[in-house]
């Protein structure tokens, strides 16, 4: 049965369960010095967290058609690029966090040394996955497939995305500034997971324009869910500390345009997003099942 098949709650908590039995499997704990390294990163990995990435994955292959496992194990390399964030994120260098996905984090479980290992290695781990056989047959899907990433993960995404995060600590921010950071920090990964179907689906680079231009849209109204929810969200459901951008003095969207019209711009980012799948059919429902869902959660 695929995710098509069945509703996004359904689908999302057997996704988790799927994604903490590969965590589980690939970092097996040694008999050796190493032991507190991997028990680090399986605090980080194993248990919560929403498996939204590679849910986008697994439910963007099955549009073309792409094998199972192998969407599994893409989305699987991207939830591990996504925990090592968190990881990283979660530093006194950087976020300064005590507390996710509702436990302490690992720097404060274990201390920051095995924290920035137990980021180091599941980054590698991302790359490792992608390049092993078992994931793609064809050796140039696997290439791509990590150059994509390594893209999406480094200075043109992601730790780029974060560092204009840090820098937007001491300076202010305008709202196309904010807009591109997010873009960057939150959106790039996103679009990650929307290539990679495409990638190994084979599908021409002047037929992913419209899967761009969802991931683009919903990306940006998940960051904006993000600040709503550091705003009015609960910890308890959050799993992590709220009101911590206004103590920062950080630039939001919900900061610069305030909360009514932030709640509108994400709803029309959603709107936008799922009128990007409009020549796809009933096998995109997941998608826009997930851009509904972006700004309809809790945490």
């Amino acid at each position: 049965m695929g995710v098509v098949s069945i509703g996004l709650p359904s689908a999302l908590e057997r996704m988790a369960k799927d994604m903490d039995i590969l965590f589980d499997t690939w970092l097996k704990v040694p008999s050796d010095t190493r032991a507190r390294l991997y028990e680090g990163m399986r605090h980080a990995a194993i248990g919560g967290g929403k498996r939204l990435r590679p849910m986008l994955v697994v439910a963007a292959s099955e549009i073309f058609n792409v094998d199972h496992d192998s969407a599994m194990r893409a989305g699987f390399a991207v939830e591990c690029i996504h925990v090592y964030s968190l990881i990283h994120d979660d530093l006194p260098c950087m976020d300064d966090d005590d507390l996710r996905r509702g436990k302490p984090t690992v720097h404060k479980a274990f201390d920051e040394a095995t924290a920035v290992l137990a980021g180091d290695c599941l980054l590698a781990l991302a790359f490792e996955i992608l390049g092993d056989e078992a994931t793609h047959n064809d050796p140039f899907v696997r290439a791509e497939l990590m150059a994509a990433l390594a893209r999406a993960s480094g200075p043109a995404g992601m730790a780029g995305g974060q560092m204009m995060d840090l820098v937007a600590e001491h300076q202010q921010l305008d709202l196309p500034a904010v807009t591109r950071l997010q873009q960057l920090k939150t959106g790039a990964l996103i679009g990650f997971c929307l290539e990679a179907a495409c990638i190994m689906g084979r599908v021409p680079h002047e037929h992913r324009m419209h899967l761009r231009g969802y991931a683009r849209d919903l990306g940006l109204a998940f960051q904006i869910a993000d600040d709503l929810l550091d705003v009015e969200g609960d910890e308890g459901a959050t799993g992590k500390r709220v009101g911590k951008d206004a103590r920062a003095g950080k630039a939001t969207f919900v900061s610069l345009v305030g909360v009514d019209r932030a709640r509108q711009q994400a709803q029309m980012l959603v709107d936008q997003a799922i009128d990007h799948l409009h020549s796809f059919g009933e096998e995109a429902e997941m998608l826009r099942a997930i851009a509904r869902y972006s700004i309809e959660r809790s945490n």
